[in-house]
């Protein structure tokens, strides 16, 4: 997951699209900052995709208080997109209307506290949250290794992987609202279900604690390690991919109805399904964000066509056509 998708207010985008179509943003931006802001900043280094346009504006604060006080000083209704890995995320080729705010490495800590309970900031990976749990003997959080993105993005979406999910085990988390405000908000009132919660609109997820048990380091490395195996045994992991491409229906999986489908290989320009593995689409080197999501389209509206299933994106599109 992506990296801290959908984290967004502001203009919507058009019905079966996802967010922000928005034709522009000509509001007041501070700059007086202590990170960095970068105008008309491409975004295509930045996601796993490497495709799509630019941000209005890119902020990567120094820290907490330079993130808050810069969107206390933002127009109400200024559009706001968080950005962690770009994973799971399709920018799209118009690029994104407002400010994307990226959690740089001042948000990428994970620190140990008491009762098996990690504190972990936003820009956090699933890799590191899992490894600094092993390395302090603390199970139940190995799966984290198995998603490829970071907290706040895993948080948000409530990411999970072999069996496991963020709403098993989050305890709370910190989150910044549009107007610069920092709240902390309990899991219970998150409201997660399957790859999804209710965080309020356009909250940044800043911080998040999760807990574990106690554990071998040893029997936690050797779970990692299969989880590592069975990524890159399975999945495109060395292409230019976005991670899972649509949420599995209810007792099934969308990699299953996607190859009934007769979709596995299925190319529209530089995009493609995977051969590896059929939920998965790939940028196979000129791809365009454009191909990309309507070579998802085109899978969807097969599958339902075929399967009587009608698939749901789990990747974000944000952004311009």
């Amino acid at each position: 997951m992506n990296g801290q998708m959908g984290s967004w207010h502001g203009q919507r985008g058009a019905p079966g699209s996802d967010q922000g179509q928005g034709q522009g943003f000509d509001g007041w931006v501070p700059d007086d900052v202590r990170g960095k802001l970068t105008r008309d900043a491409p975004l295509s280094r930045l996601v796993w995709f490497k495709s799509g346009g630019a941000a209005d504006w890119l902020f990567e604060p120094a820290d907490l208080d330079d993130l808050t006080g810069f969107l206390a000083q933002l127009d109400e209704g200024t559009p706001v997109m968080a950005l962690g890995l770009g994973s799971n995320l399709i920018v799209r080729d118009g690029g994104v209307p407002g400010v994307v705010v990226r959690l740089g490495k001042p948000f990428a800590t994970v620190e140990v506290r008491r009762d098996s309970v990690l504190e972990c900031g936003g820009g956090a990976s699933g890799i590191l949250v899992s490894s600094t749990a092993r390395d302090a003997g603390i199970a139940g959080l190995a799966f984290l290794r198995g998603i490829p993105g970071t907290v706040g993005g895993f948080v948000r979406m409530n990411g999970g992987a072999y069996d496991r999910e963020v709403a098993d085990v989050l305890v709370d988390c910190d989150v910044v609202l549009p107007g610069g405000e920092l709240v902390t908000l309990p899991a219970a009132d998150l409201g997660y279900s399957y790859r999804h919660s209710r965080l309020p609109e356009g909250a940044i997820v800043v911080a998040a604690r999760f807990k574990g048990e106690p554990g071998d380091p040893a029997e936690i490395g050797a779970e990692m390690d299969r989880i590592a195996a069975a990524r890159e045994e399975s999945q495109p992991l060395r292409s230019k991919t976005g991670g899972s491409t649509f949420k599995n229906p209810p007792g099934d999986k969308a990699w299953r109805l996607v190859d009934a489908a007769g979709c596995r290989g299925l190319k529209v320009g530089g995009a493609q399904v995977s051969e590896k593995h059929a939920n998965f689409l790939i940028n196979t080197g000129d791809a365009t964000s454009a191909d990309i999501e309507t070579l998802g389209e085109e899978v969807r509206r097969r599958v339902a066509e075929s399967q009587g299933v009608t698939l749901e994106w789990e990747i974000q599109r944000v952004g311009r056509w």
